[in-house]
């Protein structure tokens, strides 16, 4: 939920138009979303697209949801504990920066 509700505010702060939020909802969450293995398993896709869903923090947080709730994952708990908690200190912290700067505040 903070990661999420980080990328909100930074596209909340990039945004100049409803349409831009739509967009990057459209362009980086949903395809996030689902190269990360929310329906699949992601051995079922090509090695190329394995590799990339790798690179997706979406995928270790659905990954650990998973976890949660079979006791079944496609890495470990702790990587994905990790990966998640670094990608959302990297988010919060540029968020905090940009709102520290006053990125396209209004003064």
């Amino acid at each position: 939920a903070g990661l999420l509700g980080a990328l909100g505010v930074i596209a909340g702060l990039w945004a100049e138009k409803f349409d831009q939020m739509a967009a990057f909802q459209n362009f980086v969450i949903v395809p996030m979303t689902f190269l990360s293995g929310v329906f699949y398993s992601i051995h079922s896709l090509p090695p190329f697209w394995q590799a990339v869903s790798h690179l997706n923090p979406f995928f270790y947080m659905i990954d650990g949801a998973r976890y949660g709730f079979f006791g079944v994952s496609d890495v470990s708990p702790w990587l994905s504990l990790a990966v998640v908690a670094s990608t959302f200190t990297a988010v919060a912290a540029l968020t905090l920066y940009l709102l520290r700067t006053g990125y396209k505040l209004r003064h």
